[in-house]
């Protein structure tokens, strides 16, 4: 086995350990071979894709997007492991670099750096997204992430897609806050909203959430909605990816959803401000529109409309509670 796996690596289909640069903030692994040209042309995207197991087709876009070439993951845990899925599971991938950060002074490293600016994609993990709030925020790397955008694709799952709206959630408790718990005080400390993290083309209004319906996540993300409309951002909406949904835009704005049957992609568009949302108060917002977005529908980023949607209502919150969420058809 340890044979088999050696020369795996050897080959370049495993992600191999490189010089971990502890000191400097960060480990580095690679797959494959960053020596090879680029075989096709890379245009601008995003992959919004909301945790767990990845859909395939998805993935496979991304690279497409990506010429087939050289991509950059980025993470503030684990391992190379990701490099492996991109070579072995999705395929097509001349290169996978992994930068695994430990350190904000990573974001400042112009072996960081050098190695996004010859990247073809670039792919966020998941994890913790308050790590990468920490180590990222108004850093050389988040502001070379928004360049690169305009021409070459930038993907994200779980946390990731966390970060990838410019409003998210900084997730800086020890737990991540539920639903109940985010309407009961919505301005209350828990709530800890994050602005203007990444500025990625088209992504202004959205305030992005992941492993959305398994984790019942609906609540929360009309509170974080309520948060930032208290505070002025008026024209925020929501939109919350299930787990194994993925929503690929393409560099005009259009997206369309790649998921198994049964996910979806939920846009949350509330009418104006929430009629109540104070500290150590509950939540009162009525008039939330829901949208789902499923392999049908088409979901213009430009103008927040989606076509043939999966499903549409209007919920409200009172006292804290929700109700009114539409549900798919069967």
């Amino acid at each position: 086995m340890k044979f088999a796996k050696a020369c795996l690596i050897a080959l370049g289909l495993l992600a191999a350990p490189l010089p971990a640069y502890a000191e400097d903030g960060y480990a580095h692994y690679m797959a494959g071979d960053r020596s090879l040209p680029t075989p096709g042309w890379r245009a601008p995207g995003l992959l919004l894709s909301g945790g767990g197991d990845w859909d395939v087709e998805a993935f496979r876009w991304f690279v497409a997007r990506a010429g087939h070439g050289h991509i950059v993951v980025l993470r503030a845990s684990q391992k190379g492991e990701l490099g492996e899925a991109f070579m072995k599971e999705i395929g097509g991938v001349a290169s996978v670099e992994t930068f695994v950060f430990s350190q904000r002074k990573a974001a400042y490293d112009p072996r960081i750096l050098a190695a996004l600016e010859r990247a073809d994609g670039v792919f966020i993990a998941g994890g913790d997204q308050s790590r990468y709030v920490r180590f990222w925020q108004a850093t050389p790397l988040s502001r070379l992430i928004d360049r690169l955008a305009r021409d070459r694709p930038i993907g994200g799952t779980s946390a990731g897609l966390a970060i990838m709206g410019w409003w998210g959630y900084g997730a800086f408790g020890d737990d991540g806050i539920t639903s109940p718990e985010a309407l009961d005080n919505p301005m209350g400390p828990g709530v800890t909203v994050v602005n203007r993290f990444l500025h990625l083309p088209r992504m202004r209004r959205i305030f992005t959430d992941s492993h959305f319906m398994i984790r019942a996540r609906m609540g929360r993300l009309i509170a974080f909605l309520a948060n930032v409309r208290a505070r002025g951002a008026k024209d925020v909406v929501g939109l919350g990816m299930d787990e194994r949904a993925s929503l690929v835009v393409d560099g005009a704005g259009h997206a369309r959803l790649m998921a198994p049957a049964g996910t979806y992609g939920w846009l949350v568009q509330p009418a104006g401000r929430a009629q109540r949302a104070v500290l150590g108060e509950k939540l009162d917002y009525a008039g939330v529109k829901i949208t789902g977005i499923g392999a049908e529908s088409r979901f213009d980023l430009n103008t927040l409309q989606v076509s043939y949607p999966a499903f549409s209502g209007v919920a409200q919150v009172r006292g804290g509670v929700l109700t009114g969420v539409p549900a798919p058809l069967p």
